[in-house]
């Protein structure tokens, strides 16, 4: 006889917005949301690299829905079947999906995180981000000439020739430090956990000694790449027996979604050839290595 399923709870105080509620109860359903949707992403992607862990992450999604209320598992299936993002941050009173303007009593109450809120008119659930990130995204002063290729989400500031990291987290430690001495963003620590999170659902080192980490969510600014080499390699991938000498770290904002994909599409593309990667990992100092990444890239990355 199968054993009875446990009875989900239902919102308290959520998406339906009735009851009172203790303010930022909603928080770690909030942080499960952006876990489920961010698996989501990440299973696409194995998929169509042919990756072996789809059955991994499966299971994943599935625990995690389990564990949501039958209400908001039921609208997050709703939004996602549609092919878009179900959560999103909200960014300066708009929505970062649909872009339209959001009244200020309801980003003070998504703020409170008392209950989940949805955006009136994407009808996206949302939340605000715990960092914002500045720099690259802007727009072009009058008079200078517009970024070209990898220059509109990275530089030569932002370039690491030598990591001293020798495990996982000290890599991440130090990309995401790159990132906040350079001033695109104010707390390196928050960033670092949310990629920390984000490689305990799955690895983002592949093949041919590469890693793409990524923190998805930082709004304020555009998609921003900082770049570390390891001369020694470092076990990245708990599942590979090869060292990852390449990692490319982004942090993602919401709108910029479709702008990754091109970019990690072109990366991969440029950096599986072999004297691609070699050229990269001999520059020696930040300036060179910026150079290389930009004539390597130039017909990969537009």
């Amino acid at each position: 006889m199968a054993a009875k399923r446990a009875k989900k709870k239902p919102v308290p105080a959520g998406l339906e917005g009735s009851g009172a509620s203790k303010p930022g109860l909603m928080n770690k359903t909030i942080n499960q949301l952006i876990q489920l949707q961010e698996l989501s992403i990440a299973k696409e992607q194995e998929a169509s690299a042919g990756g072996h862990r789809v059955a991994q992450i499966d299971e994943s999604i599935t625990a995690l829905l389990g564990d949501l209320p039958d209400t908001l598992a039921t609208q997050y299936r709703r939004l996602s079947a549609k092919g878009i993002l179900a959560i999103v941050p909200v960014a300066n009173l708009t929505c970062s999906a649909c872009g339209m303007n959001l009244a200020k009593s309801l980003v003070q109450m998504v703020r409170s995180a008392d209950r989940i809120q949805q955006c009136p008119t994407c009808a996206r659930l949302l939340y605000l981000p715990e960092v914002d990130l500045r720099g690259i995204g802007r727009r072009p002063m009058r008079g200078e000439a517009p970024k070209a290729g990898v220059a509109k989400f990275s530089s030569s500031e932002l370039m690491i020739p030598a990591l001293e990291a020798t495990t996982k987290e000290e890599v991440l430690s130090e990309l995401t430090d790159k990132l906040e001495a350079e001033g695109f963003i104010d707390d390196a620590s928050i960033i670092l956990e949310n990629a920390l999170n984000r490689e305990v659902m799955a690895s983002t080192g592949v093949d041919h000694g590469l890693a793409f980490p990524h923190v998805r969510g930082v709004e304020g600014g555009g998609l921003t790449l900082t770049i570390g080499i390891s001369k020694k390699g470092i076990k990245f991938d708990p599942e590979s027996r090869k060292l990852t000498r390449l990692f490319f770290f982004m942090v993602i904002p919401t709108a910029a979604s479709a702008f990754y994909l091109r970019l990690l599409a072109g990366l991969t593309q440029s950096f599986r050839e072999s004297e691609n990667r070699e050229r990269l990992m001999v520059a020696g100092t930040s300036d060179a290595m910026w150079k290389e990444l930009v004539k390597i890239t130039r017909t990969t990355v537009k």
